[in-house]
């Protein structure tokens, strides 16, 4: 059994996709972020960079309990834990670890800021929003051109890069990012859409989303911010 403590946003949905796409045996508990739960003591336990998802796998490699934080390195666990959406060879994995480092170093931080600007932050930046509107279409970019040539990011199989993807780029809309100027992505995000997976993933605690820009302790909570 595995313990997942999660929130209905973009880092969260990659466990939850990843664990219903899998058929892992999980329970999976509401972390209201909103309200400073990623602050308490017990769930720093587990998670000490007061950042979700997070998960504790009752039966871990040797055993014994094992609990984990980062949702990159959640997506390999459970990818070796359960054989699955990993590749089939060296190079496989080599191809698809670099499409998740790319989601981690580039698309999380740079769509997270651009999210922050342009929803958040308490005052109106314009050289912060039109810097993350812009990278934000490079990473598209990046992703669309890979995608002209490949069914998946990795390549022709679906993988834990794809995953861990998804979330981020279906909310290209409030990004303010136009879908159809990359229409690999367009087709690759209805594609993974349709997967029973995937829906099932998004659907975890979907009902307990909130737009934080309008919730001032909100703000305090997730960003400092502290919003008259």
């Amino acid at each position: 059994m595995i313990d997942l403590y999660t929130a209905p946003t973009p880092n969260g949905w990659k466990p939850q996709i990843m664990l219903e796409e899998t058929g892992l045996e999980y329970t999976a508990h509401p972390v209201d972020i909103g309200k400073g739960e990623q602050h308490r003591p017990e769930f720093l336990a587990i998670s000490p960079n007061n950042r979700i998802p997070a998960i504790v796998d009752q039966d871990g490699p040797d055993g014994k309990p094992l609990a984990m934080f980062e949702s990159g390195a959640i997506l390999i666990y459970l990818a070796e834990k359960s054989g699955q959406f990993y590749g089939e060879s060296q190079r496989e994995r080599t191809i698809i670890n670099q499409w998740l480092m790319w989601q981690m170093g580039g698309v999380g931080p740079m769509l997270g800021q651009n999210h922050h600007f342009v929803k958040y932050a308490p005052e109106q930046i314009p050289y912060a929003q039109e810097r993350y509107i812009k990278e934000t279409s490079r990473l598209y970019g990046v992703a669309d051109r890979q995608l002209a040539e490949n069914a998946y990011l990795a390549g022709n199989s679906y993988s834990i890069a794809d995953i861990a993807c998804y979330g981020w780029m279906s909310l290209w809309e409030g990004q303010k990012q136009d879908i159809n100027n990359f229409p690999h992505v367009k087709r690759w995000l209805a594609e993974i859409g349709q997967r029973p997976g995937v829906q099932r993933g998004i659907e975890v605690f979907l009902d307990r989303r909130k737009d934080y820009s309008k919730i001032k302790e909100a703000q305090e909570q997730l960003f400092g911010n502290k919003p008259a």
